[in-house]
């Protein structure tokens, strides 16, 4: 389906066109309209499947233009996320200048946070730790909100927001409809459908080879003494120019990013120890390509909206499964390829082998030929291999 068909105000219509968006994604297509009816939904969808527009375009048509009260709620687990999703509603509104988007997260300023609801708004994007601190020091007025939508649901019930997003429901007596996004359906999920939504439509939307990323994924036997000259060489090989690489603590993200930093690679590294304006700064450097190597931890696995990652890098393979997924996720966006390298030491096999089966994915196994300077598939031909120049 074609946006120009669809029933919507001719400013929506010409701010939609404005993103570059003329075709519906399947999401968006099965989503918009029934949120546009007023039903509830809870809505399956991959990660990378346009699930902002579809919940985003159905919240900006329905909320009261002339009323700068919330009327609709958005909740996301992260704060990147929530930052995202907030600035993609605001493309949306871009030719409606008097509907006001805030975006009120922890680890930044509360007093500007407040000053910006004082001023009025009808949509609140927040993560629920911070939203929960607003309702209880009543420095927000949530008594008219209709709608509210829970994005990343699974991800954000099992970070622990259960209770908090069950309290924040509660408090809105007016509420409407409710809609949930998630990527899996959990128990959780689930929970919260049972107690909250009525007769919610279920939608479903499976990768298909069209719309699913082109990764290709890759995995490598290394060891802790060599994973430094692996990440090295691969990036110099590749040529890539935006790269990610997760860690799994701080300390080694910290670590890594020092010794790069001393191989003469731009780089930075983003942990939950960084304020909300260092992290800010990071992410705007990276995405200006101010910043080459990107080093992190799993917090920034989520809501980081940069769409042309080279390749993501697995320095240490991820503490929980879905963490795999959500990490290779950030390269091969936007219709583009991405490659992924999942790196794992011997005593590592069997986790490796389990985490690719549970996340049904599928990597080619890699070495280095060390005589002549190559990584190799294995039984690869010789089309499928490419020269890495010697850098230690």
């Amino acid at each position: 389906m074609q946006y120009s068909q669809l029933n919507a105000s001719e400013e929506l219509r010409k701010a939609v066109e404005r993103m570059g968006f003329t075709e519906m994604t399947e999401i968006q297509e099965k989503a918009i309209p029934i949120m546009m009816a007023g039903k509830d939904i809870i809505a399956k969808a991959p990660t990378g499947t346009g699930k902002t527009c579809a919940f985003g375009i159905p919240l900006i048509e329905q909320v009261d233009k002339t009323k700068a009260v919330p009327q609709a709620v958005v909740l996301a687990p992260t704060r990147e996320l929530a930052q995202q999703i907030a600035q993609e509603l605001k493309e949306l509104a871009h030719f409606m200048p008097q509907i006001r988007i805030a975006c009120i997260y922890g680890g930044a300023n509360v007093q500007r946070q407040i000053e910006k609801l004082q001023k009025g708004c009808q949509i609140v994007v927040a993560t629920p730790g911070r939203l929960l601190d607003h309702i209880q020091h009543k420095t927000i007025n949530v008594s008219q909100v209709t709608s509210i939508v829970l994005d990343e649901a699974d991800e954000m019930l099992n970070m622990g927001f259960y209770k908090s997003v069950r309290s924040i429901i509660d408090q809105m007596k007016a509420r409407k409809t409710l809609s949930m996004f998630s990527a899996t359906i959990s128990r959780e999920v689930m929970d919260i459908g049972w107690l909250y939504q009525r007769d919610a439509e279920e939608i479903s939307v499976q990768p298909v080879q069209a719309s699913q990323p082109k990764i290709h994924q890759y995995k490598l036997l290394t060891t802790g003494r060599n994973k430094l000259a692996d990440v090295a060489q691969i990036i110099i090989a590749g040529e890539f120019k935006r790269v990610m690489v997760f860690c799994n603590t701080k300390f080694t993200t910290a670590v890594l990013t020092n010794q790069l930093a001393r191989l003469n690679f731009v780089v930075d590294c983003l942990h939950g120890d960084l304020s909300q304006a260092e992290r800010n700064k990071i992410m705007a450097n990276f995405r200006d390509g101010k910043i080459v190597v990107l080093v992190a931890t799993d917090i920034a696995a989520r809501g980081i909206d940069v769409d042309d990652v080279d390749a993501v890098i697995n320095y240490d393979i991820p503490a929980a499964n879905e963490h795999y997924t959500h990490r290779i996720g950030r390269t091969g966006r936007a219709k583009r390829e991405g490659v992924s390298y999942l790196f794992y030491t011997q005593e590592e096999t069997k986790r490796m082998e389990e985490l690719l089966r549970l996340t049904r994915n599928e990597a080619i196994s890699v070495h280095w030929d060390a005589e002549h300077k190559t990584l190799q598939q294995e039984e690869a031909k010789k089309e499928d291999k490419f020269q890495i120049r010697s850098y230690f």
